[in-house]
């Protein structure tokens, strides 16, 4: 397999980068409780965290909430960690480019 193709593979969206920063500050969060706070559909969180496991940056792991229900645990992976903040750096770069672009066309 070609770099360029593993690079594409492990590319991440806004989206899934917004699950991964929920999943770090609360690993039992359920999937409806994503959609609610990303303002996203059930579905688009399901697809975000299946893309996420499929490439290595979050596990997913059972665990009991109550005795007649069984729940998730999403966990970030060390190789999920390293590009949650590869990713956000790169997002906070970018953001600040744009900023800077349309501050001087504003102020020309």
């Amino acid at each position: 397999m070609a770099k360029q193709e593993l690079n594409d593979k492990n590319k991440i969206t806004e989206d899934e980068l917004d699950v991964m920063w929920l999943i770090h500050n609360d690993p039992k969060m359920t999937q409806r409780e994503m959609a609610d706070s990303l303002g996203l559909s059930l579905g688009k969180i399901n697809y975000c965290l299946n893309a996420l496991v499929k490439v290595g940056f979050i596990k997913l792991g059972n665990f009991q909430k109550s005795k007649s229900k069984i729940g998730y645990l999403y966990l970030l992976t060390p190789r999920g960690i390293k590009a949650k903040l590869e990713v956000t750096k790169r997002f906070l770069k970018n953001k600040q480019l744009e900023y800077d672009k349309l501050y001087n066309y504003l102020n020309e």
